[in-house]
């Protein structure tokens, strides 16, 4: 009795439980499908969670175009001339007549020194000449008396002979009294100092009321030209074969001078010295450029980024910089082939100018490669390419240089979503 009745309550149950599965079942379908509908495209997430994804990946397309060859280097603002204002004669200075810091011009007066002692040596060099020149005048007269008086053998032959040797001597009294003359009227000219070159004054190092003498070290002030204004920078021995290649006699080649950080350019120039020898504890040789420096927008000691403009080459294959890849073989790029899928491509690589690169051997005008996403990217891969326009920049801040417009800045936001 009590056997029956057990059974009866378990089969209430077993019917209870299978009830609740089906329920529980039927349940997950429909929940299940309603998902399914309100994705939109009715794509089974279940199956595509065990399928490969497919990666968005930004592209741009390869150019051709003519590609210029720059050599950098860092250097260094040299004026072109300096000159040490100096006294050449000692003596109290009694004029200062620059302005600290101005521009002069070759001939302008800089300082006076007191030519009062100068100027009595002149008048008695000029006094002593004219007491000469009188004895000279005197010595000649006798000897034409003399050589009179020989003809009418009235007098000694050596008479006549000694008056020729006093005139010579005369004359060599007056000619070393012309040379104190001289001297004492350049004496006197050292006392007007004037500047020698065109260019900036410095800060004056003597002040008027000084006495000052030939033999200062520091002199009065420093004068640098500075229109035009040279450079010293240097390059890299591996550089100088491409560089003498081109640095021949007659050929101008251009230079540009950047700030330091490179972007911003203060002037052009002309490469006018190549040194000869290169330093062996930096590998690197120097030169020099000289800018007209109009706007005086290179100084003194200066330090410049320098880009020298040494080749074009012609018709040439360029990417962005951000597709380039480096692994063992050397530098590859993913390109994106007609079905979708990416492949590895092995390039040989030029010049890089800003972010743009020459690609001389490898890829071909009008291929499309991967420049975002780059990451996660593998041979053969199915992609979803999005072709960036030119100057449009992805997700992670890659911009197009080259390549054309196929898709508008929404393309870059979903790119970044995906």
């Amino acid at each position: 009795m009590e056997t029956g009745q057990y059974k009866k309550e378990t089969g209430h149950v077993f019917r209870w439980l299978l009830g609740l599965v089906i329920v529980l079942l039927v349940g997950a379908i429909y929940l299940f499908r309603y998902h399914g509908a309100e994705s939109g495209n009715g794509v089974d997430k279940t199956s595509a969670r065990f399928s490969d994804p497919v990666l968005a990946v930004a592209a741009v397309t390869a150019t051709q175009g003519d590609f210029p060859v720059y050599l950098t280097g860092l250097g260094t603002v040299t004026p072109l001339r300096t000159v040490t204002i100096r006294s050449r004669v000692d003596g109290e200075l009694t004029q200062v007549a620059f302005k600290e810091g101005s521009s002069v011009n070759e001939g302008d007066l800089l300082a006076k020194i007191d030519a009062r002692a100068f100027q009595a040596q002149l008048i008695q060099a000029e006094g002593q000449l004219q007491r000469d020149e009188a004895l000279l005048q005197n010595a000649k007269a006798d000897l034409v008396r003399y050589k009179t008086l020989l003809g009418q053998d009235s007098i000694a032959a050596q008479q006549a002979v000694t008056q020729e040797w006093l005139v010579k001597q005369y004359k060599g009294t007056v000619e070393i009294d012309r040379g104190l003359v001289a001297n004492a009227k350049l004496q006197i000219s050292y006392t007007n100092i004037t500047s020698p070159i065109t260019g900036r004054v410095g800060i004056r190092l003597v002040d008027q009321g000084n006495i000052v003498q030939a033999t200062d070290a520091n002199g009065l002030a420093v004068i640098t030209q500075i229109q035009p204004i040279a450079v010293v920078f240097s390059l890299p021995e591996d550089s100088l074969p491409i560089l003498m290649k081109h640095y021949l006699p007659g050929k101008i080649i251009d230079i540009e001078a950047y700030d330091r950080s490179g972007k911003s350019k203060l002037a052009t120039g002309q490469l006018t010295a190549v040194d000869n020898q290169i330093d062996t504890t930096t590998g690197t040789v120097k030169l020099k450029g000289q800018f007209a420096n109009e706007d005086n927008a290179l100084f003194s000691n200066q330090f410049v980024n320098i880009k020298m403009h040494i080749d074009t080459l012609q018709a040439v294959t360029v990417i962005p910089a951000a597709a380039i890849q480096r692994g063992i073989t050397g530098a590859f790029v993913y390109v994106v082939n007609n079905d979708q899928t990416v492949s590895v491509r092995p390039i040989t690589l030029g010049p890089t100018e800003d972010e743009r690169v020459a690609v001389l051997n490898g890829l071909k005008p009008d291929e499309k490669i991967v420049v975002d996403g780059i990451e996660k990217l593998k041979d053969k891969m199915t992609v979803k390419p999005i072709t960036l326009e030119a100057g449009q920049t992805s997700s992670d801040g890659v911009t197009s240089n080259t390549g054309s417009a196929h898709h508008s800045e929404k393309s870059a936001k979903r790119l970044h979503s995906q």
